[in-house]
């Protein structure tokens, strides 16, 4: 499961049976896309993710759907959120005025605008991070999310409000690293290795740039 909830929420309005005809071809094409732009933006390729986004906003414009747009757009901002991208989501604002309740939400939180927001119109393994009292159980309930995407946009969301514990910068490599993801991990291992030289310890920014070194195939052989 590594989709998240913006993205979830599209592939069910896109694919909802429940005694209706089977998906049109254009929905199961924009989902596949979508999912493939989301993939190939984490593993790096951003001209990958790129087109297949431009063939994804085709495949949704047949529908004439502005609302599934939008949401189209969050998900794969939320994705960029995730590698410590935060630049605008200028795709989303275009179609926002379209946009449902929940992907109006779903905007904030990935603004970080969290004040007075409803964590009933976001998905359920927001609520703790929101609900947390401080930086410490904010990163707790980070660590306790599930889904791998999910979990890099909560921690990546906390070091944007400037929460990031350490702990929570760890539990933000470890995933990017356990999925393959280079794009945010070699994002999330330059924060760390920029803590660590503001704390004086050169042995571990050294023992960081070395595993950015591998990541990027730049690693001296020995």
């Amino acid at each position: 499961m590594t989709k998240t909830l913006t993205f979830m929420a599209l592939l069910l309005a896109l694919t909802a049976c429940g005694g209706k005809p089977p998906p049109a071809n254009w929905q199961m094409n924009a989902v596949s896309l979508l999912e493939h732009a989301q993939q190939r933006w984490l593993e790096g390729d951003g001209a990958a993710a790129d087109a297949a986004m431009i063939k994804a906003r085709a495949e949704i414009a047949r529908s004439g759907r502005v609302d599934l747009v939008a949401r189209a757009e969050l998900a794969q901002c939320a994705a960029r959120i995730a590698s410590l991208d935060f630049s605008p989501c200028t795709g989303y604002e275009a179609a926002a005025r379209d946009a449902g309740v929940a992907d109006t939400a779903y905007a904030r939180f990935l603004r970080g605008d969290w004040d007075g927001l409803d964590t009933k119109l976001l998905p359920a393994h927001y609520g703790a991070v929101l609900a947390a009292r401080d930086s410490a159980a904010a990163g707790k309930a980070v660590g306790d999310i599930k889904s791998p995407l999910p979990r890099l946009i909560a921690a990546a969301l906390l070091f944007q409000r400037q929460q990031a514990e350490p702990a929570t910068l760890m539990t933000a490599i470890d995933t990017a690293s356990e999925r393959g993801w280079r794009r945010p991990l070699l994002a999330w291992l330059e924060v760390q290795r920029q803590r660590a030289l503001a704390a004086g310890d050169q042995d571990a920014a050294a023992a960081l740039q070395r595993r950015a070194d591998l990541v990027l195939g730049t690693l001296a052989k020995p």
